[in-house]
């Protein structure tokens, strides 16, 4: 009988590299000077981002609605030894997300990375009981200025001959999460965003890739984990039964931002611990 395949040292060598490639180890600084926008990037996913991003070798700019968290952010990643300046931005103000654009312009010449993480929830219970006013909040800040600021970065991304984008939605996109129906609603929202304006920025070179995070141990998501019980009955839908990190969430993300990814737009990557995720 003939056998086929690699010998098993050649197989464990294959597998070294393939394992080398997806953790970076195979290529330093594959942003190397590329400069970055991190919207909502102070804390949680958006600083694991951020960092992870500066670590591969991009200028990045954070931002947040406070200055002191922008502040904090840059001391702490500045002590690091990362590339690294922030500005105030409240991304649902058209000024702040133009000052946003000027200022990775003036400090380094262009943009090639936007990562588009701001989002909102300010409201908890049934759908039927959510005021006009918070699904006009929700929309506003977790789609419409996603929007905006792709329209505002593109024309800079063009001048360098193209770019990337990538949108943070969340695995509340395919599977709500109870009580937070306007959240889950908007969140789904951004997955036919990243489809419509990978479609029309292709011809630009600029590609552009959502993020679906699962459970994450942030601030922003406390009130599903905080409370063991509901953390335990969370839990019970996920493959791996345990809370991710942010920094599951910041490599793959620079993945996508890399000359590795110039062939994939438009998809979303659902980094959940095996929660369902179909429409």
């Amino acid at each position: 009988m003939l056998k086929v395949g690699l010998p098993l040292g050649a197989c464990a060598l294959s597998w070294k590299s393939v394992r080398m490639a997806s953790c970076g180890m195979a290529r330093r600084n594959p942003l190397e000077n590329k400069v970055a926008l991190v919207t909502a990037s102070t804390d949680g996913i958006g600083f694991a981002i951020a960092r992870r991003l500066a670590q591969d070798g991009a200028h990045v700019v954070v931002s947040s609605r406070k200055q002191q968290n922008v502040d904090r952010a840059v001391a702490t990643l500045k002590g690091e030894g990362l590339s690294v300046t922030g500005t105030v931005c409240h991304v649902g103000k058209a000024e702040d997300r133009e000052r946003l654009v000027a200022t990775a312009v003036k400090l380094h010449g262009g943009v090639d990375i936007l990562i588009s993480n701001a989002a909102v929830n300010p409201f908890f219970g049934s759908l039927m009981d959510v005021p006009e006013e918070v699904w006009d909040k929700i929309l506003d800040v977790n789609v419409k200025a996603t929007a905006l600021l792709t329209k505002a970065v593109v024309p800079e991304m063009a001048k360098r001959g193209g770019g990337s984008i990538v949108i943070v939605s969340s695995i509340a996109a395919y599977s709500p999460l109870p009580s937070l129906g306007p959240y889950n609603v908007s969140k789904t929202a951004l997955l036919g965003l990243t489809k419509n304006l990978a479609l029309e920025l292709a011809e630009l070179n600029v590609r552009v890739n959502c993020l679906a995070p699962g459970l994450i141990r942030t601030s922003f998501s406390r009130v599903l984990w905080e409370d063991p019980a509901r953390q335990e009955s969370i839990k019970t839908t996920f493959q791996i039964k345990r809370i991710g990190k942010p920094e599951e969430c910041a490599g793959i993300v620079s993945f996508l931002c890399s000359e590795d990814a110039s062939y994939i737009t438009g998809e979303t990557v659902v980094v959940a611990g095996g929660s369902l995720s179909h429409l």
